[in-house]
């Protein structure tokens, strides 16, 4: 079991009141896995995506990543299973202006000592990024850099593929082609993936749907 989350409560400041965005919430994906979670705005995907990256701490139950029990873990060791185990995807791409796409797509692979020459090449031919190498991210468009940021999440070839909304700022045709190439290296490489979206369209590509509401998931 790559992700195991069980009866997850976080709450938030609200009105001068604790409210709780997440009501023991349990899930469990398996290595090759793709899980869509869906909600209406603000109703806690980003949130439970956050904990479940260990970039947030939660208030009772329990999630463990690749074995790993989160809550027993001091922010270094969150830090350092982020680099090993976990790749996230945000919908606003980050990838680091002042590097070239290699050098980009190599990044995290490299900090976590698993860079590969090889599958990185490979990774580029599937992506269609070999003609992009050695450009920048301001010389590409809103596609391309997406398809650097789905690259180097896999370089590394993480355990647990986290996506925000990742083909959110992308034209729909563009968006499907993107998904569909992360849904087949992610089986290839068997990664779970937990993708966050508001897109019917999007979830039911997916292995299996979890929607989120009222802090719980159906």
């Amino acid at each position: 079991m790559v992700l195991s989350v069980t009866d997850v409560t976080k709450t938030i400041p609200q009105s001068g009141l604790d409210r709780p965005i997440l009501d023991r919430v349990s899930l469990q994906l398996q290595a090759g896995q793709s899980l869509a979670l869906t909600g209406e705005s603000g109703s806690g995907k980003s949130t439970l995506l956050h904990l479940v990256g260990a970039l947030d701490g939660f208030d009772s139950g329990e999630i463990e990543v690749d074995g790993t029990s989160l809550s027993s873990l001091d922010e270094p060791a969150r830090a350092l299973l982020r680099r090993s185990s976990v790749s996230v995807i945000f919908q606003q791409f980050n990838i680091i202006p002042s590097l070239d796409v290699s050098a980009n797509i190599s990044l995290h692979a490299k900090l976590a000592n698993r860079h590969d020459p090889a599958w990185e090449a490979q990774l580029a031919q599937r992506l269609g990024l070999e003609p992009l190498l050695s450009r920048y991210p301001e010389q590409l468009s809103g596609g391309q850099q997406q398809r650097v940021a789905i690259a180097r999440s896999l370089a590394m070839r993480p355990k647990l593929l986290l996506a925000d909304e990742p083909t959110g700022n992308l034209d729909e045709a563009t968006g499907d082609a993107v998904l569909g190439l992360m849904l087949e290296l992610v089986q290839e490489s068997q990664t779970a993936l937990f993708l966050v979206t508001h897109s019917p369209t999007i979830a039911a590509s997916l292995n299996r749907r979890l929607h989120l509401s009222n802090g719980g998931l159906t």
